[in-house]
């Protein structure tokens, strides 16, 4: 230990009369970062906003989302959603999308919060496919708890698992509701003008 010990101290004293500086210490080798965690699915995805459940509509749903709807519109309106229940539910389930927020039981008598439908297009007037969202409600006792995002959310996961990387809506002027609600979750004027003439 002792000739070990002389041996240095004769090393470090060499290389402090040559100028030549003593070797850096050696750092551990640097752990290789971790593999990022793979995306949640879109149901998954859905139940991540205050975990408001969010699944496809069902045929028992429909007198529901027509009542809803027509609290809202005051139009009854009970043949057109069923036809789109028929469209966007039973088939087409790759790129048409009828979803549904429950209440938090989401048992087989779950209240239905609210709803959101959408489909992907593609080519339109020469635009890349592309996520459409064309109905959005939700009960108005039920706002501000997070279904409106929660719905938002859950579509935005079954375009993303489709492979689209846009979404578009289309909002009534006079319905700041709306244009608000889609503000708030990043949605903005796009490139395309609506135009329309009347007919009668």
């Amino acid at each position: 230990m002792a000739r070990s010990t002389q041996g240095l101290r004769k090393t470090a004293a060499r290389r402090a009369r040559t100028g030549r500086p003593a070797s850096p210490p050696r750092r551990a080798a640097a752990k290789a970062p971790a593999a990022p965690a793979p995306p949640s699915p879109p149901d998954a995805q859905a139940r991540g906003k205050d975990q408001v459940p969010v699944r496809p509509a069902r045929a028992t749903d429909i007198p529901q989302v027509t009542a809803l709807d027509e609290r809202i519109t005051g139009i009854a309106k009970a043949a057109y959603w069923q036809d789109v229940f028929e469209r966007y539910s039973r088939h087409h389930p790759k790129d048409r999308f009828f979803l549904v927020a429950t209440s938090p039981d989401g048992g087989r008598d779950a209240r239905i919060l609210g709803f959101i439908i959408g489909e992907i297009r593609v080519w339109e007037f020469g635009s890349a496919p592309c996520g459409w969202v064309f109905a959005l409600s939700v009960e108005p006792d039920a706002r501000l708890h997070g279904i409106g995002q929660a719905l938002f959310a859950a579509i935005s996961a079954h375009f993303t698992a489709a492979g689209v990387t846009k979404m578009r809506t289309m909002v009534a002027r006079d319905n700041p509701l709306h244009m608000m609600f889609f503000r708030g979750e990043g949605m903005m004027a796009g490139p395309y003008i609506q135009l329309e003439k009347e007919l009668a």
